[in-house]
């Protein structure tokens, strides 16, 4: 998730360099197709052409995006706050692949706009965070979701509600709820643009 979505960490990705990361644990989750929500983040070069690009090599490489949240922006949070504000925002997506594969697909995609290794937090061209994959629960050295931060961040969870105000966890936890107790001091987040793709949610009028 950058918080990076601003402050930086990939989501749903466990244990390392990208927040998100996690620690050890064994791999489990069902099979099959289903919806899932991936949060996008930028803060370094043309931060709304990066995630424009993100969103297209996501449908390129074979994961639709059925639907965009507006754009914001965040000041970054977590381990490295000397750093340019990030661009956020989240997609919906459809896919058959299991989360280790689009886990895959997100670091290639990261890795193709030139995203290079470096400290937890610290800025990046892309970053692509794995937030939901319906009602799944993975949890592998390489990889949790729903992502591990997801309930600490309002850039994560305010793009994502634009989307699906009625989002749980897998555990049956309402986001909004979640959303509605995190205090807005230290993460504040603005609305500076319309969906990417010009794909907004069905009934919702894009900004501007």
């Amino acid at each position: 998730m950058s918080a990076g979505p601003a402050g930086g960490e990939s989501a749903g990705r466990a244990g390392g360099e990208s927040a998100g990361r996690a620690g050890g644990g064994s791999a489990s989750g069902e099979t099959g197709a289903g919806a899932g929500y991936l949060g996008l983040g930028s803060n370094l070069g043309d931060r709304r052409a990066n995630l424009e690009a993100a969103a297209r090599a996501l449908e390129e490489g074979g994961v639709p995006v059925s639907a965009s949240s507006s754009v914001y922006e965040t000041d970054p949070v977590g381990e490295i706050l000397d750093q340019p504000p990030f661009l956020n925002a989240c997609v919906r997506i459809e896919t058959d692949l299991e989360p280790e594969a689009l886990l895959d697909r997100c670091q290639a995609i990261e890795r193709r706009l030139g995203r290079t290794p470096g400290p937890r937090h610290a800025p990046r061209i892309a970053d692509i965070d794995l937030l939901l994959l319906g009602a799944r629960r993975h949890h592998s050295p390489r990889l949790r979701i729903p992502h591990p931060a997801l309930g600490e961040r309002r850039f994560v969870l305010i793009p994502l509600l634009e989307l699906d105000l009625g989002a749980r966890t897998p555990d049956g936890v309402c986001l909004a709820d979640v959303l509605a107790g995190i205090p807005p001091a230290g993460q504040d987040v603005r609305l500076v643009g319309p969906p990417l793709l010009g794909r907004a949610r069905p009934g919702v009028k894009e900004p501007g």
